[in-house]
């Protein structure tokens, strides 16, 4: 059953002006939002940064500074974090000590996430079988840095050889499949199977979707010279049906691949949530930074009132504006929290003992438990990252994906890779361990891994094979 939308995102699907800016809201990084939210009360003069105790001038029925703050002090525990009163210096680190991974979020690059990165994740926590999986990697790797599948199933077959002999039935199931990837929009072949692949993931009730589908598979091409007058009677429809789904195809993304990229050298990155143990149970909230302290100013409301009609407009305008800020900042907060708080229910071990401990989770079961769309989890914890007792981590590195155990379990990707990491570190370096000496070890422990598998993991940690590993002496 595919997983509903949460109510939040899916009214302001619904509602055309603001799809794009939720959407964007949500997969903004907490730098990237900073800025957002900065441009938007320069332009909006309805719009004025707030302080935790100044609230006189919001008006009444909008999100006060209690609701945009982080952590208020009257929230739930698990949503406040008073860093004076967590010893962090004196928390569990990588090492099992405390180090200087505790310091400031701020000394941490980042190392940036391409679309290529994006996308491989994604394909490595699907349920791809050995096979799919290479002709994914395939269609991935002629993906451009827009999103778009500019080669052929043609010369996507001929790169797969002589290893793999795929058909074209098989390569277009794959790719149908990397489709339902994020960023929505991903590996479409032209700009109208774009455009289609957005308005597929919308509500079937979105107004204007089924005729801008019926657009996108036909006349987008030709819509700059027949006009929306052409449009209707081609489609044979009302011209404020035609306006309607044009506009709604505006506000769709034509390069959903260009948000990735490498990030500027010194980029350092900022958590957008914080993690910490409080009386034996595991805590969350948002970083205060990770929620901009804005409201809207009380004097222009009075303004709006005695204004000239022109200006009266102007104003009505930007007060909508100021609406959908605040209730978009909300519903992001609130989604980031949501999927953050299911993340360290699922991988408490992996907070507590470190990446071996680490379950697999794919994207599919936490918007299942949370009644998302898996794109919508992706989005969330895209660029993403939180500050914990081991450091500061990406969103992303809570999910894995795994196999079967003897024991009737599972164990993730992640975890045999450190399994793997530490079998290498204690190995007798005169007669270090094959591929399959390290198989044959992790299926003793009840972790059955073919070799390939172990060498592909090997290869993954730029561990060198057994005989670049032979030390004498």
């Amino acid at each position: 059953m595919k997983p509903r939308l949460s109510p939040a995102l899916h009214q302001h699907l619904v509602l055309t002006p603001q799809l794009r800016q939720a959407i964007r809201l949500l997969q903004l990084s907490t730098a990237e939002l900073e800025a957002e939210v900065a441009d938007a009360v320069a332009s909006n003069p309805l719009l004025d940064w707030t302080e935790e105790t100044d609230q006189g001038d919001a008006i009444p029925g909008e999100p006060s500074a209690e609701m945009l703050d982080a952590a208020p002090q009257d929230a739930p525990a698990e949503e406040r974090w008073d860093r004076d009163a967590e010893p962090w210096q004196e928390r569990i680190g990588p090492g099992g000590d405390g180090d200087e991974d505790m310091g400031d979020p701020g000394d941490r690059a980042s190392s940036g996430e391409t679309l290529r990165d994006h996308l491989l994740w994604q394909l490595h926590l699907g349920h791809f079988s050995q096979r799919d999986a290479t002709i994914g990697l395939a269609i991935i790797d002629a993906i451009d840095d827009d999103g778009y599948l500019r080669d052929g199933l043609d010369a996507i077959a001929d790169v797969l050889l002589p290893g793999v002999r795929a058909t074209h039935p098989e390569i277009q199931q794959v790719l149908h499949r990397i489709q339902q990837f994020d960023p929505v929009g991903v590996g479409a072949r032209d700009l109208g199977e774009c455009l289609r692949l957005q308005l597929l993931a919308l509500p079937a009730e979105t107004p204007g979707r089924a005729l801008a589908l019926d657009v996108a598979a036909g006349p987008l091409a030709r819509l700059p010279r027949i006009g929306l007058d052409g449009l209707c009677a081609e489609l044979d429809c009302r011209r404020e049906d035609a306006d309607a789904a044009v506009q709604l195809l505006r506000s769709l993304d034509p390069r959903p691949g260009s948000r990735y990229g490498e990030l500027p050298p010194g980029t350092y990155v900022t958590p957008d949530c914080v993690i910490w143990r409080q009386q034996g149970m595991w805590r969350v909230a948002l970083a205060s930074n990770a929620m901009p302290r804005i409201a809207i100013q009380r004097g222009y409301e009075q303004m709006i009132r005695h204004a000239r009609p022109s200006d009266a407009d102007y104003l009505r305008g930007r007060l909508q504006e100021a609406r959908w800020l605040l209730k978009g900042l909300e519903s992001r907060a609130d989604t980031l929290l949501r999927v953050v708080r299911c993340l360290v229910r699922e991988q408490a071990a992996f907070l507590e003992f470190g990446a071996q401990a680490l379950h697999p989770l794919t994207l599919r079961r936490v918007a299942e438990e949370l009644g998302m769309h898996e794109s919508t989890v992706s989005r969330a914890i895209a660029r993403k990252y939180v500050r914990t007792p081991r450091g500061t981590i990406a969103l992303r590195d809570f999910f894995a994906s795994g196999i079967e155990t003897g024991d009737g379990g599972s164990a993730s990707s992640t975890a045999i890779q450190d399994m793997i990491r530490k079998l290498v570190a204690a190995e007798d370096p005169r007669k270090p361990l094959s591929d399959a000496r390290l198989a044959d070890t992790l299926k003793a422990e009840g972790v059955p891994v073919a070799r390939r598998t172990v060498a592909k993991y090997r290869e993954a940690l730029q561990i060198p094979a057994s005989h670049e590993r032979v030390r004498i002496g």
